[in-house]
């Protein structure tokens, strides 16, 4: 299965973005977008930025993604 994570772009620098998923952060390649600048959300899929998307889905999208981890008994092991 493949799985994309909302992530809020901090900085950009050239093809490369540093993002945070949940004050974490990753390095991200912007090769796949155009036009990406701090303050965006955009969906990070093995490390590779594939698609900008707007806060609210991103909340809500990391919210979902929570409350499937916090009902897994394969998470809790």
């Amino acid at each position: 299965m493949c799985l994309a994570i909302p992530a809020k772009v901090i900085s950009v620098d050239g093809a490369s973005a540093l993002v945070t998923i949940e004050d974490v952060e990753y390095q991200a390649s912007l090769l796949l977008l155009d036009d990406v600048k701090p303050g965006d959300f955009i969906m990070l899929h093995a490390g590779f930025a594939i698609e900008k998307v707007d806060p609210g889905e991103a909340a809500e999208t990391l919210r979902l993604l929570n409350e499937i981890a916090d009902n897994s008994p394969s998470v809790k092991e």
